[in-house]
């Protein structure tokens, strides 16, 4: 357990100005194993670890809540439905996702991407929402 909330603990800290994953449209080439979850009052915590391989990508979606993320390695291509990238985030970045915001998540590197994702959401939400193509052509 102590591995789990240093994660937390350095997502947040390095991250609190600071996307996972969905199967959206739909997605290819991502897993993700749940390391950890708690609620608290009205908000569910989980933290999760997402691997993205090589060309693989999330599919769009978004989720209820905020994402703090932490690229563990690799290189993470975030768009907005609008098609714009809005980062390109290596190894050792961590990164924001907000509420509702649609988005997609893509490995163009030759790696695989780790992500470590701290989801911080309305009790009972679903880790993502699908939503669909926007029509950005990848």
């Amino acid at each position: 357990m102590r591995k789990p909330i240093a994660v937390v603990t350095a997502a947040l800290a390095a991250a609190l100005v600071l996307p996972a994953t969905a199967s959206a449209t739909p997605g290819s080439g991502v897993t993700g194993t749940i390391l950890a979850q708690q609620t608290i009052g009205h908000t569910d915590y989980t933290l999760r670890e997402v691997t993205i391989q090589p060309g693989g990508y999330t599919g769009w979606h978004f989720h209820d809540g905020t994402l703090y993320a932490y690229v563990k390695s690799g290189t993470l291509t975030h768009n907005l439905a609008d098609c714009s990238i809005d980062g390109i985030f290596g190894t050792g970045r961590a990164f924001t996702e907000k509420p509702d915001q649609v988005h997609i998540g893509r490995n163009l590197g030759s790696t695989p991407l780790v992500l470590e994702v701290l989801y911080v959401l309305p009790a009972g939400s679903p880790l993502s929402e699908d939503a669909p193509d926007p029509g950005c052509g990848f």
